[in-house]
């Protein structure tokens, strides 16, 4: 494949042009690359007073509890979010999914799912903590997981 690469001092923003036949995995793969070019890949999150800056492979899941959104590690530690879950969710992408109006979890790190009463589910993570997985989030779950 041919690169081209121009250096402009007076470009704002980065603008990559593909010109190709047809669309391709590998181009697929890099236009997604391209896309996050420049996403933040860390969330500032709080504890105990301090700022920490929270990967996304460390989040199991994120929730709101009353009126704070609440993120936990694989360690079970709770951290504080300020930004809206519809954000977070756009944000870390495919490896996570919405399992309530309240709830954002990782998909590699759910330990196991079993049916619980009035068709909702109940959903338990590697590092312990359970959420309920609403029925009106039940078959976008589903469809996310293959099941």
């Amino acid at each position: 494949m041919r690169v081209e690469l121009k250096i402009d001092p007076a470009c704002q923003e980065p603008c990559a042009v593909i010109n190709a036949a047809r669309l391709t995995p590998n181009l697929q793969a890099a236009i997604s690359l391209l896309e996050k070019e420049g996403e933040e890949n860390v969330f500032p999150a709080q504890r105990d007073g301090k700022t920490y800056l929270i990967e996304p492979d460390a989040i199991e899941i994120i929730r709101t509890e009353g009126r704070e959104l609440a993120l936990y590690d694989r360690q079970k530690r709770r951290f504080l979010l300020n930004r809206p879950l519809y954000e977070l969710e756009k944000q870390l992408g495919k490896n996570f999914v919405r399992i309530s109006k309240s709830a954002l979890v990782s998909i590699r790190r759910i330990s196991h799912v079993e049916a619980s009463f009035n068709g909702t589910m109940e959903l338990v993570m590697k590092n312990g903590v359970e959420e309920v997985i609403t029925r009106s989030y039940r078959q976008q779950f589903k469809q996310r997981l293959g099941v």
